[in-house]
């Protein structure tokens, strides 16, 4: 039975079936102290302190030990690295570093590998409060030509959102590029692929399960041609753009010594700069080039661990929003933070941006990047909050475990005394998580298959 201990069921057979969650410990939505009810896929009524629900109901969900959030939204990963977590050889480097590290044992991708580093890392994203993610997926070897479909795949049978982006690397190291020639693909290939991705699989309508991006890797290792050519084929199909961009000074220096121009310039250069995009980093952008970014809409993906990992520098995410830019938070790959917890991120996110600008800084502000802020910036309306009419994607948060005792704020202790696991998760109206356990997953064998993946991935080099 469904939360059984909490539940109980009224009989109003009039009633199309709607959920009332009641009276929750804390929750992050205006005048909704009284909590929400849910009917189908959507939150269709906020409950104010004290009263009852307007709309009927005829089952109850007892909250009152619980927070609740909208669902974490993670704008920017790379699921395949959960495969090469903690690599020695890759350890205490800087990005080019790591990544020349690393592209040779990554080219060893097979179908399988990728299937369970997708699931697992969903699976454990969805543990922390996350109900959509997108994915930046530019490895395509000879062995691993399918990789759109096989993420596809496994996203359903964990049941999350999520928006998965045909990424590509064209410019392998014999061009000038950085990455090994086995990892890139010719660019009639990466768009014929890019094409026959978004026809498949994806879904613009209202709720949508899946949607899918275009996704050229970064400046150093794609051609400007393909920029250019994936931005006219994602404006044909109206689908979104990703990219790296600003991560690193090696980066910068990079587009200026290939290209003659400062990433923003070269991003604008190839068509890029507008709404339809939005990056990942984001950091090393001067005070014209943001007020740029902003006056376009191009959203940012704040990514707080791997930035950290990587010494890779601090977003200037209080510049770039004053700008206009919609600002979202990423776990980015699982080799550059070794986790894929997003409500662990939100509160990095928290602490990293105190540092940048001071005290000010409030849980509240991070929250908002974890939501509003990535709905946003992935071009998504019906997700990031809870409001009347969004799609009811829902994180509860219990406070007993030792590190909340003695906390007097809720919806701060979340953050401030480190959650690292939701209770119960729902996406579009069902619960996937429940009782701290994904419904219908065995954790056991995907652990078991996940590691002998990552092991028979390493003993390829």
């Amino acid at each position: 039975m469904l939360l059984s201990h909490s539940l109980s069921r009224l009989p109003k057979p009039s009633l199309t079936h709607r959920v009332w969650l009641k009276n929750p410990l804390a929750i992050l939505a205006d005048d909704a102290q009284g909590g929400l009810v849910i009917e189908g896929q959507r939150i269709v009524e906020l409950v104010p302190q004290g009263q009852q629900p307007h709309s009927g109901y005829n089952e109850i969900m007892d909250c009152g030990h619980l927070v609740i959030l909208p669902g974490l939204i993670n704008g920017h990963h790379h699921f395949y690295q959960t495969l090469t977590r903690a690599l020695p050889q890759a350890l205490n480097k800087p990005l080019f570093g790591w990544l020349t590290s690393l592209y040779p044992v990554w080219a060893g991708l097979e179908p399988d590998m990728l299937y369970q580093a997708t699931r697992l890392a969903l699976a454990e994203l969805l543990l922390s409060g996350c109900t959509t993610a997108a994915d930046h997926h530019y490895l395509f070897p000879k062995a691993l030509t399918q990789a759109m479909d096989i993420q596809a795949e496994a996203a359903a049978s964990i049941g999350i959102r999520m928006t998965m982006t045909r990424g590509s690397m064209s410019l392998g190291k014999d061009d000038g590029g950085l990455p090994p020639q086995s990892t890139v693909q010719q660019e009639d290939t990466i768009l014929a692929d890019s094409e026959r991705v978004i026809k498949r699989y994806h879904n613009a309508s209202e709720g949508s399960m899946l949607q899918v991006a275009l996704a050229p890797c970064s400046p150093f290792s794609v051609t400007p041609e393909l920029m250019r050519h994936s931005a006219i084929l994602a404006a044909e199909h109206r689908v979104m753009l990703h990219t790296h961009l600003a991560e690193t000074i090696d980066e910068e220096n990079f587009c200026l010594q290939r290209f003659g121009l400062r990433t923003v310039d070269y991003l604008d250069s190839v068509g890029w700069l507008g709404p339809q995009t939005w990056l990942a980093h984001g950091i090393h952008f001067n005070a014209e080039e943001i007020q740029r970014l902003g006056a376009a809409g191009t959203g940012i993906c704040h990514c707080p661990t791997s930035n950290m990992m990587l010494a890779s520098g601090m977003a200037p995410v209080q510049e770039l929003e004053a700008a206009g830019c919609p600002v979202g938070l990423g776990v980015d790959g699982s080799a550059s933070n070794d986790g894929s917890n997003m409500i662990q991120e939100v509160r990095q996110a928290l602490y990293l941006q105190r540092l940048k600008y001071g005290a000010q800084v409030s849980h509240f502000d991070a929250y908002r990047w974890a939501t509003k802020g990535s709905a946003k910036m992935l071009g998504r309306s019906d997700i990031g909050s809870l409001a009347v009419g969004k799609q009811a994607d829902i994180a509860c948060f219990k406070l007993d475990e030792m590190r909340f005792s003695g906390s007097h704020d809720p919806l701060a202790a979340l953050l401030l005394c480190g959650a690292h696991k939701a209770e119960h998760v729902m996406v579009a109206g069902q619960w996937r998580v429940k009782n701290g356990v994904i419904d219908g997953l065995d954790l056991g064998p995907l652990l078991q298959q996940h590691s002998a993946a990552a092991q028979a991935l390493v003993a390829k080099i």
